[in-house]
């Protein structure tokens, strides 16, 4: 068996592929699904979000960019402002500038899409370990096209818990991951000193980053539904 990290989104994935965007699309996508979300609709713009806002649709729009809502939408990218809130029944469109276009990249080819975070690291761990027939390739969104030091250390998080379930042959980007868990520190450590974490910190948001940095709080991990989703997204729902 097969373990990759991807340091950034690229594509060709044969088999099961793991997105991380810990601060914080999927971080709040599993905070969704917590709080009772049927399904997560994950789209590739902004815009196709909007269009899908009719009068009397069902959907709940949740986003941003640069860290900030998106204007027109009913959340942020906040998995403090999804806590505080009751999704029972209801279906949450999300867009984002990295985490949301980085399952789009991953769903082209791969046979099985999972989003893990930090909150849920055991749990994906497992749920990967247990799909998979070749290869796990984990999968980090990155910060605008740039490699995000709390997406490396997530994944190599991952890494270590997968490679404490059995033999894995790795690459040099599961060495990397693997090196920057061991030696950043803490979790909170580590997101909080991150580019993004630093950034979402003078927006006033390190309640988000503290939140994300929560290790194996919840067992739910979205998993990719391919059917009846609406043309342009992708359909999660709580595995």
């Amino acid at each position: 068996m097969r373990l990759r990290v991807d340091l950034l989104p690229h594509g060709t994935y044969p088999d099961v592929v793991v997105v991380i965007d810990v601060l914080r699309a999927t971080t709040t996508a599993i905070t969704y699904l917590e709080r009772g979300a049927d399904a997560l609709l994950l789209t590739a713009t902004p815009d196709v979000a909007l269009n899908l806002r009719t009068e009397g649709s069902p959907y709940l729009l949740g986003g941003e960019r640069g860290g900030l809502p998106i204007p027109g939408f009913d959340f942020g990218n906040s998995p403090v402002e999804a806590a505080g809130q009751n999704f029972t029944g209801k279906t949450v469109v999300m867009n984002t500038t990295n985490g949301t276009g980085a399952a789009h990249i991953a769903a082209q080819t791969g046979k099985h899409i999972f989003l893990a975070a930090l909150t849920n690291a055991h749990a994906a761990a497992r749920r990967a370990r247990a799909t998979a027939t070749e290869e796990i390739a984990i999968v980090c969104a990155g910060t605008d096209e740039h490699v995000g030091l709390e997406d490396v250390y997530a994944a190599g998080v991952l890494a270590e818990y997968l490679l404490a379930m059995g033999e894995f042959t790795i690459d040099d980007g599961a060495r990397i991951a693997l090196t920057v868990r061991r030696n950043c520190g803490n979790p909170l450590e580590a997101l909080g000193s991150s580019g993004h974490g630093q950034h979402l910190n003078r927006l006033g948001l390190g309640e988000d980053v503290r939140a994300a940095a929560g290790l194996s709080t919840s067992t739910i991990v979205p998993t990719l539904n391919r059917d009846s989703a609406p043309e342009g997204t992708l359909k999660f729902t709580a595995g």
